[in-house]
């Protein structure tokens, strides 16, 4: 048997990585660049996370804004224990950090990449870098994949494990076989919001902000980071991940609400400054800073309401603490454009999934072909869930081409 998979990404890799060598077998990855699992070795800042400490699949499932359809099967075969499961028993140690993030102990996603590699040299997976598809055409039981700059190959299955293309047109290729697409469009950015003042605190992060965008019923809640372009941080991710559809239909540019205090609410600091100037009176607000809120940040939310930094607790007017209030609670601020977040970017929609098989991940279409990772339109949040559909559906794509040969 011939098995193309087409992608030496994540899922295609781990897809080869899992079909091992049966005499008379060949196993060709075919990647469009030269090299290969690239975005696994540029994650979480050249660690690699790898998965998330989420062991509940019920629960796992709602870190995914789409393609719950298929993932409630997929995750199921193939889980985060599997994960770790499938590295330490490869030799890779594995850490979990405070927030459920995986990584190998190394804090270097060469090691991931090692170990991966290694297992398909095991199973004899040769690699052909410098492929770019053309198309595939159907030729009785058999596929001949067609590419740009080099001869065709012929072959009995492909896994297809392109990655996500941001463009509708480059799925061409993929329409011409009788597959259908859910449009494009990115996920997991920044917001710029050119000509804000507090761009000019850039570095500053908050732990736990909620981030609500106007006119929707969109809220998360995380850690918020300021850069010199506007704001970052897994919040904000996770912000565009969940509005994604929204935000390309608004053309990045619409008006957020930041609740800097994370689920504090009105009376709650009612209560508090009500507190303070009772028995902090004498001191400077620009003093006492009673939410661990960054100083320059803090500093700047007496800027942005108007009170001076030199007025004692006890002297704040009443309209200038609800001013204050309206700052930490409801924080407004227009967001026009965004900003690839390095390797976090991850394109949503892509393969339908109502025409895939989850149990196999083969195409309801076209015996034969099947499809693993990002192409398909699901994805998930920060925090491992992606990789984890990478792994999920490239073993289940391996095991399912094996099944098949049995029968």
């Amino acid at each position: 048997m011939r098995i193309a998979i087409i992608g030496a990404g994540a899922a295609g890799c781990f897809a080869a990585a899992n079909l091992p060598y049966h005499e008379g077998d060949e196993v060709a990855v075919f990647e469009k660049t030269g090299k290969v699992l690239q975005k696994v070795k540029v994650s979480g800042g050249g660690r690699c996370n790898v998965t998330h400490a989420c062991f509940d699949i019920p629960e796992l499932i709602t870190r995914y804004p789409r393609g719950k359809q298929l993932l409630r099967r997929s995750l199921y075969c193939f889980t985060p224990a599997d994960t770790i499961k499938w590295f330490t028993d490869r030799g890779v140690k594995l850490k979990t950090e405070a927030d459920g993030r995986i990584f190998p102990v190394t804090d270097s996603s060469q090691t991931i990449i090692d170990c991966i590699w290694q297992q398909m040299m095991q199973n004899k997976v040769q690699v052909l870098y410098h492929r770019s598809v053309e198309r595939i055409e159907r030729k009785e039981n058999k596929f001949i994949i067609h590419f740009v700059d080099a001869p065709a190959y012929e072959t009995d299955k492909i896994i297809i494990a392109v990655g996500g293309f941001p463009k509708a047109e480059q799925y061409k290729w993929l329409l011409q076989l009788g597959h259908t697409i859910q449009s494009p469009i990115p996920s997991l950015f920044t917001f710029n919001i050119p000509g804000e003042t507090i761009t000019q605190l850039m570095g500053v992060s908050v732990q736990n902000a909620t981030i609500k965008i106007q006119g929707t019923k969109s809220s998360v809640s995380g850690p918020l980071l300021i850069t010199h372009w506007g704001l970052s941080g897994p919040a904000v991710l996770r912000t565009s991940a969940w509005a994604a559809r929204e935000l390309a239909e608004k053309k990045y540019d619409f008006h957020i609400l930041i609740n800097w205090l994370g689920s504090l609410t009105e009376p709650d600091l009612q209560e508090t400054f009500q507190h303070l100037r009772q028995n902090e009176g004498k001191r400077l607000v620009s003093g006492k800073n009673p939410f661990d809120l960054p100083s320059r940040l803090w500093s700047y939310f007496f800027e942005r309401s108007g009170i001076n930094n030199l007025v004692r607790w006890g002297d704040l007017r009443s309209a200038e603490q609800n001013k204050l209030i309206t700052v930490l609670l409801c924080d407004s601020y227009h967001v026009k454009g965004k900003t690839t977040f390095k390797e976090e970017f991850v394109t949503a929609g892509g393969i339908n999934i109502s025409e895939i098989d989850p149990q196999s991940m083969e195409s309801r279409i076209i015996p034969g072909l099947y499809f693993a990772g990002e192409i398909l339109d699901a994805d998930g949040i920060t925090g491992g869930f992606n990789f984890q559909h990478a792994w999920s559906s490239g073993y289940i794509a391996a095991s399912g081409i094996r099944k098949q040969e049995l029968i």
